[in-house]
């Protein structure tokens, strides 16, 4: 019985890596007009964090309005959460021309491996 309380908790410490992965913030930089990287995947419940690194304002919408953000001066960050799968297109209403794209996906094995904190 002792062995098997045993494997359980292995399991369980073993699995909650997995469990807390989602949580993790995922970083976009805001730079040379662009953000960067351009196109992210992650999984759902993960936050991902924008940061302006550029000497003008910038902002973020996505095309299906689920996320918006105010005017970022330099060194100013936005987050959002993202709930839910599927393709988040998002550009900046001040620089039409920045685009970017957050692929939330359900599978894990598709989900962006490289986090990085904000």
């Amino acid at each position: 019985m002792k062995a098997m309380y045993l494997l359980a908790g292995f399991i369980l410490m073993c699995a909650a890596p997995l469990a807390f992965a989602a949580t993790e913030p995922t970083s976009v930089a805001i730079e040379k007009f662009a953000f960067a990287p351009r196109e992210i995947t992650i999984a759902p419940g993960t936050t991902v964090v924008w940061s302006n690194h550029d000497e003008t304002p910038h902002t973020l919408i996505a095309t299906d309005g689920s996320f918006v953000s105010r005017a970022m001066d330099t060194d100013d960050r936005y987050e959002h959460t993202f709930a839910a799968p599927g393709d988040y297109n998002y550009f900046c209403t001040l620089h039409p021309f920045m685009t970017g794209v957050v692929h939330v996906r359900a599978d894990p094995a598709v989900a962006d491996t490289t986090r990085k904190g904000g």
